[in-house]
């Protein structure tokens, strides 16, 4: 299990280190929601998160199948319910511990910041990944 919480840290969750994929993703939403010119993230089934402190200190932006999980006093964007609420996309940046997954791709290239260049080999999709 991995260990993650939120900037203040009122609010911290466990997840199992059983992503099935992760991504970095430029799509507008994306970076509006975490402030940067992408965001990192992993994916998992939903089941497979829990949290361990602060339940009632989340902010839930969106519906219930498919939102954003905040903290309520510092505003860090810890996981996305995705999917018709089946799975979750843990923040990268939240983890306290490393997980042994690393992102494979950058999506929503074709929406990317302009002022952003992406220096790494990592393929690049103009949107989803196809298939």
């Amino acid at each position: 299990m991995l260990a993650g919480k939120c900037y203040c840290g009122a609010v911290a969750y466990a997840v199992a280190d059983e992503f099935i994929y992760a991504l970095n993703c430029h799509c507008s939403g994306c970076r509006r929601v975490t402030g940067s010119a992408f965001k990192p993230f992993a994916g998992i089934a939903r089941d497979k998160l829990a949290l361990t402190k602060g339940a009632d200190g989340l902010l839930i932006y969106g519906k219930p199948d498919n939102h954003d999980a905040h903290c309520k006093s510092c505003g860090s964007l810890l996981y996305s319910v995705v999917r018709g609420g089946a799975f979750v996309h843990v923040t990268l940046g939240t983890l306290v511990d490393a997980p042994t997954i690393r992102p494979t791709a950058h999506i929503f290239v074709g929406s990317k910041a302009p002022w952003c260049t992406i220096t790494d080999d990592l393929p690049q999709h103009d949107g989803h990944i196809p298939g």
